[in-house]
């Protein structure tokens, strides 16, 4: 084996650079990112020569250089952040981004906020103008409220909420409320970063009415309400209701802050789900302050939203903190163009993609399950196909208990492990995430789009998915991947 001759037939930089296949990729993408993806790939090939021992090996490494070049430019210029396709039955995922955006609204999304925009601009008077406006006239008629705004998460909202109303005083909150959300964030953290001072009462199970009148103080400026929305305690509990907390804090005159965490707008018992207290069920009973998120059973983008009287909300959005946790001309446009859908429920049901996945009859979700395996047994490919029943979470911290029945195609290869087939489907030029049960990748249909049904099935075959040999991804599809 003439290592030397090997090394001659290697291309120069030069000579590939001025390639056909080369120069159109220095179109597509930045002619310096193709040249380092050149290099990189030619000192990987006369590495794998000095280390290789097969002459043919070699020189079929040699021959598809071209190939590698283009699918190192290719995954050098591929944004890190990606479409997923979810299969997991996790409705609300919090690490695949929570409530999906609708087609629809995200086409009015980009032409508001694609350009110049009124976000701060009042049309009508030709003057400086407030973000919220745009939305808030929309929560108070939904929810009942006097004024609105919106941050850019639950938790600033709270911490906001707390630093304007309860800064250097005291807030009575029941130890059974105490919650924890991910990433180690805690009710009293949030708290102690607001300023104010956390005074817990009754005990992790069971709080009295009693329990918060007898620690009001002198020092008391508010009293506080968390539901627990991602956990519940069952048996021996006890938990004071917000009705009975309002006419407290009427006797004291203090405000009262419920935080709802996930925040619903609808009744979602109507659709065969466990109750749920909405966000217009708390204003009802005498809450002041109500924060909730917006991108979980609201459906929207990622937001925390602050609904209550007037007079605490007016200081709020004077409050210094606002300015750093303001939400964007991309959150704005997207919260009103969401909750203008709630105006009418039986379309928010419809057109919000976490409300329509939550609310789908499961025999809908069989029917597409059943589409789906017949599109992937009509391909031939090296796997067994099948329809099994399942069930669906909402995930995100909400209904923690709840499971709705569903239907799941499974993927049972047959030339390459499931543990293997899984991570295949991760790479995929839209990667796919879902569970692995019983030796069988499950893709639940609640979840999956039902419109990169044929797309998946196309890109199996084509890329050899299920293939011992098979590709992780290919240059061409990454540029051309998806159905839009």
């Amino acid at each position: 084996m003439d290592k030397n001759l090997l090394y001659r037939r290697i291309p120069k930089v030069d000579v590939l650079m001025e390639n056909d296949i080369i120069e159109q990729m220095t179109e597509l993408y930045s002619y310096d990112g193709v040249l380092e993806a050149v290099r990189l790939e030619l000192d990987r090939l006369r590495a794998y020569i000095a280390s290789c021992e097969d002459e043919k090996e070699a020189q079929k490494q040699i021959e598809d250089l071209m190939v590698r070049i283009e699918l190192t430019a290719a995954d050098m210029h591929r944004p890190n952040m990606t479409r997923v396709l979810n299969g997991t039955g996790t409705i609300l995922h919090t690490n695949l981004g929570r409530a999906p955006l609708g087609i629809e609204h995200l086409k009015q999304i980009t032409y508001i906020a694609g350009g110049y925009s009124n976000l701060e601009y009042d049309l009508e008077e030709g003057k400086r103008g407030e973000r919220y406006s745009h939305f808030e006239r929309l929560l108070c008629r939904i929810t009942g409220a006097e004024a609105a705004m919106a941050v850019n998460n639950n938790a600033a909202a709270v911490m906001l909420s707390l630093s304007s109303l309860a800064k250097g005083g005291e807030v009575i909150v029941s130890r059974g409320e105490l919650v924890e959300v991910g990433g180690k964030f805690r009710i009293p953290d949030v708290m102690e970063q607001s300023g104010a001072v956390l005074k817990e009462v009754g005990s992790t199970n069971k709080t009295h009415i009693s329990d918060y009148e007898d620690a009001v103080t002198e020092d008391t400026k508010a009293l506080m309400k968390v539901h627990t929305s991602n956990y519940r305690i069952v048996g021996f509990t006890e938990s004071v209701p917000a009705a009975d907390l309002a006419a407290l804090k009427e006797k004291f005159d203090l405000p009262l802050i419920e935080d709802l965490g996930s925040g619903v707008l609808i009744d979602l018992s109507k659709y065969g789900l466990t109750y749920e207290p909405t966000v217009q069920d708390s204003v009802r009973n005498g809450a002041d302050v109500v924060c909730f998120s917006g991108d979980k059973l609201l459906g929207g983008p990622q937001a925390g939203i602050i609904v209550g009287k007037k007079k605490y909300i007016d200081r709020m959005k004077k409050n210094q903190l606002t300015r750093a946790l303001r939400i964007d001309k991309f959150t704005a446009s997207a919260l009103e163009i969401v909750l203008r859908e709630y105006l009418s429920e039986e379309k928010a049901v419809q057109n919000i993609p976490a409300l329509y996945m939550i609310t789908r009859k499961p025999e809908e979700v069989e029917q597409d399950a059943k589409k789906f395996c017949r599109m992937l047994r009509r391909g031939k490919l090296k796997a067994e196909f099948g329809v099994e029943s399942c069930e669906a979470q909402i995930g995100g911290g909400s209904l923690p208990l709840e499971r709705i029945p569903s239907t799941a195609v499974t993927i049972r290869p047959l030339d390459i492990s499931t543990p293997e087939l899984e991570e295949r489907l991760r790479h995929m030029p839209v990667p796919v995430v879902g569970r692995i049960m019983n030796d069988k990748i499950f893709l639940d249909m609640r979840t999956f789009e039902g419109n990169f049904m044929n797309y998946f099935t196309r890109i199996l075959k084509e890329q050899n998915v299920l293939e011992k040999e098979g590709n992780r991804y290919e240059a061409y599809y990454y540029r051309n991947s998806g159905p839009y």
